[in-house]
């Protein structure tokens, strides 16, 4: 388990690749500003997803990253 400044300084690093820094600090001011419950946002993220599906758009990202390296 790593320590809270190594995954914020981590999880800032990965948004800010994904999305761009401004991008990346705009979802963090968006995040802060509504009240957000993780746990009941991932029990109904894949509703409605075959598990079929989901591992097909998952083969498909893993394709696309390898592709892109």
């Amino acid at each position: 388990m790593q320590n809270n400044t190594v995954l914020k300084d981590k999880g800032l690093r990965i948004l800010s690749e994904q999305l761009g820094l401004v991008e990346a600090e705009r979802f963090i001011a968006l995040m802060r500003r509504e009240p957000f419950d993780y746990t009941e946002w991932r029990q109904h993220l894949f509703e409605g997803v075959s598990l079929e599906q989901f591992l097909h758009d998952a083969q498909k990202y893993q394709d696309n990253m390898n592709n892109q390296q």
